[in-house]
């Protein structure tokens, strides 16, 4: 299946050629038909010898309406260029013209109407009108075809010229995600909501839940969650539906009055909306003295916009609505009247913000450089850590292949490779120092290390940092490997408390005995965590080998045996024996049965 639009100036004969072409009149509405003019798109379809489905988007004509012929234009990937012969080119012909260079449309024909009006010699002239207006678009060289929708003269001809030019047009991808902008959204009677759009890429199913992206709402009713309840293709009724096709999407969960001319329908999760792009000029005069406030047109949406020119053939867009946009993607720029002003292409869907002076000019020269796909390693190093997701939202190129040399991948990351080389460098830097300043202290927290180094949090990136840093993780905390224990001043003191526990294992310090001897919750870590003693809540402290002390003595005892029972064999206090007990409890050394009795796990 093949879609196809047309182009060219007001009563240039668009509607007739395809009307003739295939017995469906495309004017939708009665005000059309009575004055002959096309107001808003119209379709139709047809099959070719070569049994090639082919479904028509026909376009107004009249600058009045140019907001409406873009919507049309937006996703046709082949383009029927109409001009009158006997009328020549004129004034919209240039508009019809600009709109085609900007959106980037290469394929198509040129269509001479009307030419059972016109002498051979007129045919002649316009179709060089033709060409030389063509020129330096998409179109410059298409196959010219001379018919005449009124007697039928040249139809066989366009619709073997027409097969040609789709038979050469590359396969669009029918997987990958959806994004399908909406050009019309009515009511059926019994069936709800239907919604109509050009599918360009992807393959729908009826089923299918999809995100409605709605520009026109607020902003807390932009996206909604819809169910594709039903799926058709030039009327008839489908399962599934892939690319390129004109289809209609009978929709469950939203009402059409909800929807607008512009919404798109998007895979679920894939797509990230954006308020700004960077672009590149691809037709039209300069951006540096286009006007600051605009319309952009993209897919089937027409979006009030912001221009800052960064030099003559890049600029800053500011959406006032955000857009699904992706690298490659084109951008037509209109004037608030009738003019289109020229069209670009997102070169950067994420750009960075522009703070210091000389910022515009420094950012339109990275911008120079890159590729009309983007640049994966510019992105990567700029941002110094991106997930490869999100490389795929921005529409940079698959970053499957071949990984350059300065990016290291970790799990689903890449990362710059100096980037990784000065977060390790910096954190090896940041313990030294927290040991040097702090004997005390158990190391630089693990749930620090973002916000220390300026980094995202995901577990891998810190693994790989940790493990570039050549430092030691333990117990969630980092520390020098080998770091001898240094109690600093509470030697002494710590000293003093295993020479009484080697004496009575059991004797408990007291508060008062612990703050006499300037033992305080840091000194008493630092000691736990070196090991040279055992905090066991509550402000009991032991001997590290006291529970092992404890067990050869409750062994002895009768089984079960009471709390009493044990605080005497253990000859200590209540205050001693029930931290002790639950010690041994957690560690699986003894079973609490009840209350007061307990035994010993051999």
């Amino acid at each position: 299946m093949f879609v196809v639009a047309t182009a060219g100036h007001v009563d240039h004969g668009k509607s007739t050629l395809i009307r003739s072409l295939t017995g469906i009149e495309p004017d939708r509405w009665a005000e059309e038909r009575r004055r002959g003019l096309t107001i808003d798109l119209g379709f139709a379809w047809t099959t070719l010898s070569s049994g090639a489905d082919v479904a028509f988007v026909d376009v107004p004509g009249h600058e009045r309406f140019l907001a409406n012929m873009l919507a049309g234009l937006g996703n046709a990937p082949v383009v029927m260029f109409v001009v009158a012969a006997d009328a020549g080119w004129q004034a919209q012909s240039d508009d019809h013209r600009d709109a085609i260079a900007a959106l980037g449309i290469e394929r198509g024909l040129i269509v001479l109407t009307r030419t059972d009006l016109a002498s051979a010699e007129r045919i002649d002239e316009t179709l060089t009108q033709a060409r030389a207006g063509l020129a330096g678009t998409g179109l410059a060289t298409a196959p010219a075809v001379v018919v005449s929708g009124a007697t039928g003269s040249g139809l066989p001809q366009l619709r073997a010229a027409l097969d040609a030019v789709l038979t050469d047009a590359p396969k669009a991808p029918e997987t990958g995600p959806i994004r399908l902008w909406i050009d019309r959204s009515f009511t059926i009677t019994g069936a709800g909501t239907v919604v109509t759009g050009t599918l360009s890429a992807g393959t729908v199913h009826v089923g299918d839940t999809l995100d409605l992206a709605t520009p026109e709402l607020p902003a807390s009713d932009r996206v909604r969650r819809v169910t594709v309840r039903g799926l058709q293709s030039e009327e008839r009724d489908r399962r599934h539906i892939g690319p390129v096709s004109r289809v209609a999407l009978n929709l469950r969960g939203i009402g059409a009055d909800e929807i607008a001319r512009g919404s798109i329908l998007l895979t679920p999760d894939v797509w990230r909306r954006t308020g700004v792009v960077d672009i590149r000029r691809v037709s039209g005069d300069g951006f540096t003295d286009a006007p600051s406030h605009l319309i952009a047109h993209v897919g089937s949406a027409a979006i009030p916009a912001r221009l800052r020119p960064l030099d003559a053939d890049h600029a800053r867009v500011h959406l006032d609505r955000p857009l699904p946009l992706i690298v490659g993607d084109r951008i037509v720029l209109r004037d608030p009247g009738t003019r289109i002003v020229g069209g670009g292409q997102v070169v950067d869907a994420e750009p960075p913000e522009l703070e210091r002076r000389g910022a515009a000019a420094r950012r339109a020269a990275a911008l120079a450089d890159r590729s009309p796909d983007g640049d994966v390693l510019a992105e990567v190093m700029r941002r110094r850590a991106v997930t490869t997701t999100h490389l795929h939202r921005l529409g940079l190129v698959d970053p499957s292949g071949p990984v350059p040399d300065t990016i290291r991948v970790i799990g689903d990351w890449w990362v710059d490779a100096a980037a990784l080389a000065d977060w390790g460098l910096a954190l090896r830097a940041a313990v030294e120092r927290l040991h040097r300043d702090d004997p005390l202290s158990a190391g630089i927290s693990r749930a620090a290390v973002p916000d220390l180094l300026g980094m995202p949090g995901a577990a891998p990136l810190i693994d790989a940092v940790i493990a570039e840093a050549g430092v030691e993780s333990a117990a969630g905390y980092l520390a020098m490997p080998g770091r001898t224990s240094d109690l600093g001043a509470a030697e002494e003191a710590v000293a003093a408390i295993e020479r009484r526990l080697a004496d009575d294992p059991f004797a408990a310090p007291e508060a008062d005995d612990l703050a006499a001897l300037g033992l305080g919750e840091r000194e008493l870590a630092a000691a736990e965590r070196t090991h040279r003693l055992l905090r066991l809540g509550a402000g009991v402290v032991l001997a590290p080998s006291a529970p092992a002390r404890a067990m050869a003595v409750l062994a002895r005892l009768d089984q079960p045996f009471t709390t009493s029972a044990a605080r005497q064999a253990l000859r200590t206090t209540r205050r001693v024996a029930i931290p002790l007990l639950e010690h041994l409890d957690a560690r699986g050394w003894t079973r609490r049965l009840d209350a007061g009795h307990r035994v010993v796990v051999r």
